[in-house]
């Protein structure tokens, strides 16, 4: 009597959804965090100039005071 060998050649529908679900999950990770470091950023840009312009005002009252 033979047997019958069943070969495995592939994934099944449950692994593929499993392995898809995951990357879901970590994509969204990314894309929040992502967000946040974007938006921190904008603040720190917008602070530097924020200094910048303080900066250039006082340069300016000192020239002006001279």
């Amino acid at each position: 009597m033979k047997k019958i060998q069943k070969s495995k050649k592939g994934f099944t529908l449950i692994e593929m959804v499993l392995v898809i679900a995951i990357i879901v999950i970590l994509a969204a990770v990314l894309v929040m965090n992502i967000a946040g470091y974007i938006n921190r950023a904008k603040n720190a840009a917008q602070s530097v100039s924020d200094h910048n312009n303080t900066l250039g005002q006082a340069t300016q009252a000192i020239d002006n005071a001279m």
